[in-house]
């Protein structure tokens, strides 16, 4: 934000500026969540206020993963439009990017930039208010080389932030968009890393999710290529106090040197999310996933070795090309050997321009709803097994901000817990015994002081 950033990397407020309400809304990843906080954090930098109505700009960041990814984007259109119809409307994210001409016909809006320059878009939103007309940035996100660093911080009434270190991804699943919409990796550099890290620690937060778009590959593409262990481990060293929580992860990621290396910090989460999509060989491979299911299970022994109680969540896709019952079945019985803590759960959506999209052997989409609902019902007997093993324990958990009947919080391995009012205030750290488990949350009540 030209102008606006001192030497230390501080966004002070420029009064240079018509002060304008900006309405921001998001959709899709964590990545997604970081960067529109991000835009909104660099508007009110430059002077404007943020609204829900009445707004005269709204920036929808889009999502474009799944069609369902897509439709959410038009109702989320439709509804900032309904709530603030003499806006600015700009587009960005992944559904911007790949569908430009598409976004660009849509009614009522005015800019569409994709996945790149996401700071430009606030100027040109401030000058369409002045002079409106249909602008589109959109360009080959894929000739993008160098990372977008972008402020990280933290939104009023929580305690855990984001913190986004890699963009892009260069593993081309045949079932993906993404790295049609994000381009090739591109990884902040690890001293700016930490920085950021300490900034949000002085400003209370409690936690920080290291998130991109695929964090594994992080610092492939900087000059002396420091990979995702050396940048956790700086984190955890350079705020002791902060709980680091990684993000989804590839199970190459998952060595012997990653185990030995961060098993000895107290402040890493022991929440570990390791992306499978099938528990089959034959559709690991027509997916272009690059493990067998037998490397698979050999990351998750590691973990478990390493980090003991450790949450292992992963995600997995049904009804993908050619994926028979028996494949099916197949995936069902490696959940049940892998024994995780939650299962992401998502029916094959066909994506232009993949290659699975053009494969032979579609699977009806009856079937793929059908599987994925069968796999929801046999993922929650999983998490309800690993939260049992947790009753009558003693663990520690951050408090977030008090809802009307309890008191929420959450712990080093990712669940959530529900505690009585009056427990302490938000960010305080305190021990807690776990009661019961509650769905996919426990209950608990404060530990007695010795």
């Amino acid at each position: 934000m030209p102008g606006t950033k001192s030497s230390q990397g501080v966004y002070r407020l420029d009064t240079r500026r018509t002060i304008m309400k900006f309405c921001f809304a998001t959709l899709g990843c964590k990545v997604n969540q970081f960067e529109t906080q991000a835009l909104a954090q660099l508007a009110q930098a430059r002077g404007h206020t943020l609204a829900q109505s009445g707004a005269d700009v709204c920036i929808l960041n889009t999502c474009t993963v799944t069609s369902s990814g897509d439709h959410k984007t038009l109702r989320a259109l439709h509804k900032m439009q309904r709530d603030n119809p003499d806006a600015v409307v700009a587009l960005c994210g992944c559904f911007a990017q790949t569908e430009p001409e598409r976004a660009a016909q849509l009614d009522g809006v005015d800019i569409v930039c994709g996945t790149a320059d996401r700071a430009a878009v606030l100027t040109l939103c401030e000058q369409a208010v002045q002079n409106r007309k249909k602008i589109c940035t959109v360009s080959d996100i894929r000739q993008k080389r160098t990372f977008e660093a972008l402020p990280a911080g933290v939104l009023p009434g929580h305690t855990r932030a984001l913190l986004k270190i890699q963009d892009g991804c260069d593993n081309y699943c045949t079932y993906c968009i993404i790295p049609y919409a994000r381009g090739h990796v591109r990884s902040l550099p690890l001293a700016q890393a930490v920085e950021q890290a300490q900034r949000l620690a002085q400003n209370g937060v409690r936690e920080i999710v290291v998130t991109g778009i695929e964090i594994a590959s992080y610092g492939r593409d900087l000059p002396d290529q420091p990979d995702l262990t050396a940048l956790t481990a700086a984190l955890c060293r350079t705020v002791p106090q902060v709980r680091i929580r990684l993000g989804s992860l590839e199970p190459r990621m998952v060595t012997q040197e990653f185990c030995d290396t961060l098993c000895g910090f107290p402040n890493l989460a022991l929440h570990f999310h390791l992306s499978l999509q099938s528990g089959c060989d034959a559709t690991l491979k027509r997916m272009h996933r690059r493990y067998t299911t037998a490397q698979y299970l050999a990351c998750v022994e590691n973990l478990r070795k390493a980090f003991p109680s450790s949450s292992i969540t992963t995600d997995v896709i049904t009804g993908f090309p050619g994926e028979t019952e028996q494949e099916f079945a197949q995936t069902k019985q490696f959940l049940c050997r892998c024994g995780f803590a939650a299962v992401h759960v998502f029916p094959y959506s066909e994506r232009a321009g993949t290659p699975a999209a053009s494969m032979p052997d579609s699977v009806p989409q009856t079937v793929r709803a059908q599987r994925a609902d069968e796999l929801r019902t046999l993922a929650f007997g999983l998490t309800s097994d690993f939260l049992r093993d947790f009753v009558g324990k003693t663990v520690p958990a951050v408090l977030e901000h008090a809802r009307a009947d309890c008191q929420p919080a959450h712990s080093r391995w990712h669940f959530a817990i529900e505690l009585p009012l009056g427990c302490g205030n938000q960010g305080d750290e305190i021990d807690v015994v776990l009661t019961e488990v509650c769905g996919n949350s426990m209950r608990a009540i404060p530990a007695k002081k010795d």
